[in-house]
């Protein structure tokens, strides 16, 4: 017999990204109770905080869900590696702690397809400063005095500064921002989330702050198996959630709301298993349909990177400075005493926004610059100095799809990414090979002896063999107009056809952003936080 968790005002599934951000909000008015649910662990691992430590993140069942894509004729038929944080701070925590916003036409395309003009880049950006904490002070763009610390590189690398001056030697300027929600083209150092030289997880913004709030409960290890759903004369009513936790079944009952924070991955397949969704695919599996609601785990889009990775000779690269117990040592004394260094390092310092090609209305390319290759993800560097220069399409025009296979909440969801199914995308992978092998030529560059390694004259046929997962999953759960079938929720995140539920996360966005999603769920949060509040009103 399932144990009793008790009854809460709002239980929240998913302390992730989006997650700490909602239990901070929603906790704010002492007279409302929190449930806050994460199926991984405490943030407690010291690799999590260290920068460096990202090295040993992905592929690690301590902190990533480690889910794999279904093989697919995009990637040559491959099954790869998909990184999720399964942890307090969700994928904040294991990410590459760059902060990204994407372009202002990206939320006004939101506004578009939500009729909805609180969606709008202009009416966004005041709760992008209000999380922020710039450490440069606020402006126009940025904010201070927020949880979300970013900061400005220090370390830099020799080899980073030259592909910058190769790319402005090949018509890509230097540019300082990436947040202003220009559509320019240009090269940059990210800005990043880290603060005193450690990563800077929702976790630590945003819940640690928190803990002591008599009016939040915090219960880690705790899977939702299902949603608990009611049939009352106002419709479907969602009652409370199931869930297991420390060998036991639990339940939780709500009186107001449940908000879904489990991300792209784990939103759609907690409705799934709950009979909210395709019906055909709940009674697939025996699960009594609840709510036909069609777009349930379709719409999946993300900057599926290619990973072109170049030897190089004369200059510093992480495979090589740190190994034997001297370097290492120097490593750690630096990053002690000035907690800087190559321990402070993030996996990609440099980037750029760049068009494929001249007729793109807008840089349709984001690169992402790693002093650093590994064969895998999760696996260990490669024993020879080399840099790796990773391409996404940052506006994709394929969809994919997550499904569970299974009602049991153990068995991981078919995850389809559909690479390189359109006409559009397989040109554009083309292209970005074709514009970083520029690059590389680039007379900035030559003296370090560039070598690309994995060269392949068929260009699809390399495209699809150097793509890797992306880090970036969006889109299961999309919100959208009431004429539009295949919107899971509307511009307020209510779940179609269910009175008390809403989804807050990544899953929501109807079209992917231009740049890192960390920010933008961030954002999200802080919007159905306001939303949550005015319905209380």
């Amino acid at each position: 017999m399932a144990e009793s968790a008790g009854k809460y005002d709002y239980i929240i599934v998913g302390a992730g990204t989006a997650g700490c951000v909602l239990a901070n909000r929603l906790t704010q008015d002492p007279k409302i109770s929190v449930l806050l649910l994460e199926a991984g662990a405490k943030d407690d691992y010291f690799r999590v905080h260290l920068p460096i430590g990202f090295l040993h993140l992905n592929d690690n069942p301590r902190t990533d869900w480690r889910y794999r894509t279904q093989p697919d004729a995009g990637l040559n038929g491959r099954s790869v590696l998909y990184p999720s944080g399964k942890i307090l701070g969700g994928s904040s925590s294991i990410n590459g702690m760059v902060y990204q916003r994407g372009q202002a036409q990206d939320y006004d395309r939101w506004a578009e397809l939500t009729g909805d003009k609180s969606w709008s880049w202009e009416q966004l950006l005041p709760l992008f400063k209000k999380s922020e904490d710039y450490s440069v002070g606020a402006s126009e763009f940025h904010g201070a005095g927020g949880d979300w610390r970013v900061e400005k590189q220090k370390l830099r690398w020799d080899i980073l500064n030259a592909f910058r001056k190769a790319a402005e030697q090949s018509g890509i300027p230097n540019i300082d921002d990436f947040n202003s929600g220009s559509t320019e083209e240009g090269c940059a150092y990210f800005d990043i989330n880290q603060k005193h030289g450690l990563r800077w997880n929702t976790a630590k913004a945003f819940l640690r702050t928190i803990m002591r709030r008599g009016n939040l409960d915090i219960m880690t290890g705790s899977q939702v198996t299902r949603l608990i759903m009611q049939q009352t004369g106002n419709g479907n009513v969602c009652t409370g959630v199931e869930f297991l936790g420390g060998g036991q079944e639990w339940t939780a009952d709500v009186s107001r709301e449940t908000i879904l924070a489990a991300g792209t991955f784990g939103s759609p397949q907690i409705l799934q298993r709950s009979g909210i969704g395709p019906s055909a695919l709940s009674q697939q599996f025996g699960i009594a349909p609840v709510q036909d609601v069609p777009g349930v785990g379709e719409n999946l889009q993300d900057h599926l990177p290619l990973q072109m990775t170049f030897k190089i000779r004369g200059a510093k690269s992480l495979n090589t400075i740190g190994r034997g117990w001297l370097g290492t040592a120097a490593m750690g004394l630096e990053y002690l005493l000035k907690k800087n260094g190559l321990l402070s390092t993030v996996p990609a310092p440099l980037g750029a926004m760049v068009r494929s090609d001249p007729a793109q209305a807008t840089p349709n390319l984001s690169y992402q610059i790693q002093p650093w290759s590994q064969e895998a993800v999760g696996g260990s560097l490669d024993a020879f100095p080399a840099m790796t220069v990773r391409i996404s399409n940052v506006k994709p025009s394929a969809r994919g799809h997550v499904r569970i296979v299974a009602p049991d909440a153990s068995v991981a969801p078919a995850i389809a990414v559909n690479y390189l199914s359109t006409p559009e995308d397989r040109q554009v992978a083309q292209d970005a090979i074709c514009l970083t092998r520029k690059i590389a030529a680039a007379p900035a560059l030559q003296s370090y002896g560039l070598q690309e390694l994995n060269v392949d004259d068929d260009l699809l046929r390399l495209a699809g063999s150097i793509t890797v997962a992306g880090a970036n999953p969006v889109g299961t759960c999309k919100m959208g107009r009431d004429d539009d079938e295949q919107a899971v929720v509307d511009s307020e995140l209510r779940v179609r056809g269910v009175v008390g539920l809403r989804v807050a996360d990544a899953s929501v966005m109807p079209l992917i952003t231009a740049g890192d999603t960390g920010a933008t769920t961030i954002l999200i949060a802080e919007k159905a936080a306001r939303l949550i509040r005015a319905a209380r009103a």
